[in-house]
């Protein structure tokens, strides 16, 4: 029977922040390239529209390459290292990975599993013929002359380029203002990626050792993370790979999980304890919020969802990560007609006590955050505590 290892708490959230790359080590080579490192080591990076703050993918990573530049992700688009499709949800993902999205691809286009829609197989071949003789398209391209719908694919066309999207037979060689712009896989899929589909082994394998790269540490439940009808084929890719020695199981928190054999010696490199970073709600670190709960003792709750009276952080309240912690929650608005940051609420976790420490690793990373934003000054409106707000005057917010 293989040992279990054990990890005190502090240990175990060490393991996840270096796995995660936060906070960023020193980094070599282009600015470019330690952007596809990181969507590489996270193996995805969620899409998200909410433009409170600069869009999840670009915040996240932000986060873990400080000279990422927002044009990173078309670029590398365009030069076909990275790809646009679904994760636990839209994402980019790096190209080496292509062939594991053929699984769901595939599911999909047998009509095995579905995408919110019900396929309309007539119109989509229509629209895979315009886009065969016309070349890319948007969905503005293709006219709507039906009642108009609230839902956010209200036009059928939308819907049949969505649904070819997600089964393969097209692929998103740019975006336009943020609008998906779709062409025909074969134009745009690179000649030497492998394209063999994987085989229920394979896939399975695939999906526990890409989630304990990123991740560190992983339960059963947190690999199969809105991953459909995955559970039975994960479970015997779990059973197999600790019995064969490649996957060892570590006691923390009052669970028992998987790791890899190597993944403690990380904890033999530092940690940027006193850097601090204000994470995006969708940061691939955050996204499992039962986790943050057991492995940081965070409960977190995105309240942009819910009605204005029952939220008690803020709209778009961001996670603080510092001293290898989540010790407090910012909800921000960037103003980018004025160019101010407004620091809307600021609230300090109860076991957070080196407040002066973290006021001054918190003006810090505002400044950069600023300007990541497009900001040019920062406002801040309501501390918890409010004594905190004299802090963060005196070193000049």
């Amino acid at each position: 029977m293989t040992k279990k290892e054990s990890l005190s708490p502090q240990q175990a959230r060490k393991l996840v922040l270096l796995s995660q790359g936060l906070p960023p080590a020193k980094q070599t080579g282009s600015a470019l390239d330690a952007t596809l490192s990181a969507i590489e080591r996270l193996g995805y990076v969620q899409i998200d529209t909410i433009s409170v703050v600069q869009r999840a993918h670009h915040h996240t990573l932000w986060n873990r390459n400080p000279r990422y530049q927002n044009a990173h992700l078309d670029q590398l688009i365009a030069n076909k290292q990275v790809f646009e499709y679904w994760s636990h949800a839209a994402a980019y993902l790096p190209m080496s990975d292509y062939r594991y999205s053929l699984v769901r691809k595939q599911a999909i286009a047998s009509g095995e599993q579905n995408h919110w829609y019900e396929p309309d197989k007539k119109l989509m071949r229509e629209v895979l013929k315009r886009i065969e003789s016309e070349g890319p398209l948007m969905a503005k391209d293709f006219e709507h002359t039906g009642k108009k719908r609230l839902d956010w694919m209200s036009k059928p066309a939308k819907r049949a380029l969505e649904h070819l999207f997600m089964q393969g037979e097209l692929m998103i060689p740019l975006r336009n203002n943020f609008h998906k712009v779709y062409d025909l896989t074969e134009r745009v899929l690179p000649k030497e990626v492998d394209t063999r589909i994987p085989t229920t082994e394979e896939y399975a394998r695939f999906l526990v050792t890409r989630y304990l790269e990123a991740n560190g540490l992983g339960l059963a439940p947190e690999i199969a993370f809105l991953l459909k009808n995955t559970k039975k084929e994960l479970a015997a890719a779990l059973k197999e790979l600790l019995a064969n020695g490649e996957l060892t199981q570590i006691q923390t928190a009052g669970n028992s999980y998987y790791a890899l054999p190597n993944a403690l010696e990380l904890l033999n490199k530092p940690l940027s304890r006193s850097k601090l970073k204000i994470l995006s709600p969708f940061d691939n670190l955050l996204i499992q919020r039962k986790r943050m709960q057991a492995l940081f003792n965070f409960n977190y709750q995105i309240e942009c969802y819910l009605p204005e009276d029952k939220r008690q952080y803020g709209y778009f309240s961001l996670p603080i990560l510092w001293d290898g912690k989540l010790v407090a929650r910012i909800d921000c608005k960037a103003d980018r007609k004025t160019a101010v940051l407004h620091i809307k609420h600021l609230v300090l976790e109860d076991g957070l006590v080196k407040t002066e420490a973290f006021a001054h690793a918190l003006a810090k990373e505002l400044a950069a955050f600023m300007n990541f934003n497009g900001c040019s000054s920062i406002q801040v409106h309501q501390t918890t505590p409010a004594g905190f707000k004299n802090a963060l005057q005196c070193l000049g917010f």
